[in-house]
This record gives C-alpha cells, structure tokens and sequence, in this order.
C-alpha cells in the first residue's frame, strides 16, 4: 500500500492520514501537532491517525485507505480531462471531495486544483517543525 506524504513525515499535511482499524494500542500516541492537523480533515474519525507520526509498536496493526485518491500535482488531473473520475478525488489538506466518482472532469477543475496547490504550499511555509 502507497500512502502519499506530502510535508514529507514531518506531520503537517493530511496526505497521508489512515483509518486504524485494528491495533491502535501498539501505534505510538498522536502528537499534539497530528491532532491539529486531523482536525481540518472532514472525514475523519476517532480511528483517524496520519500515517508518518504513527509509528508501529507491535504485531496487529490494520489500516484502511480512505476512499478516493489524491492528485498532488495538477498535471495528473490534466491527463484526466475529458474522463470521468474512477473514484473520488480528495482535498490533500481537508480530505473533502473535489471531484466525485462518476464526475466528469473539466478544466474548471484546473483552477481549483491551483488553488489548492497555494494552500498546501502556504500551510507548508505557515508550519515550524518542532
């Protein structure tokens, strides 16, 4: 399995946050800072960690992927247009949906994907690593 890690493990993004599944209790406590970061993730949930600070203590580990995918670079959305979105396609920052699976992608998503690209790297420089 692939998880995406944009602010490379440095626990600043969501790109790669994970649902555990099984096993939470050989995972390494969430840091102050993973909890503030997976409060702007709309689908998350109280099994909800980011997969670059939860280091595994143990046997029994069992994570699930949320469902949809991430673009992290507008040029993968470019070679979509045209096509409709095998599955959704999330906000690497909040995990919303930008595109919905079944969705027609257009080049209007272009510009919100731009958008998005402005976010992530302001949230990256607004982040001190502690």
């Amino acid at each position: 399995m692939r998880v995406l890690s944009e602010c490379q493990g440095r626990g600043i993004c969501a790109t790669c946050y994970i649902f555990i599944k099984e096993g939470n209790e050989q995972l390494s406590p969430p840091s102050r800072r993973e909890l503030r970061n997976l409060q702007v993730i709309s689908s998350r949930t109280s099994s909800s960690r980011l997969a670059c600070q939860s280091r595994v203590l143990g046997n029994g580990v069992i994570v699930e992927l949320p469902s949809g995918m991430y673009l992290n670079a507008v040029d993968d959305i470019e070679a979509l247009i045209g096509r409709r979105a095998q599955e959704d396609i999330l906000h690497p920052l909040r995990g919303n949906i930008l595109v919905e699976t079944g969705k027609l992608i257009t080049r209007s998503m272009i510009s919100q994907l731009e958008v998005t690209q402005g976010e992530i790297i302001n949230h990256l420089a607004n982040s001190q690593v502690v």
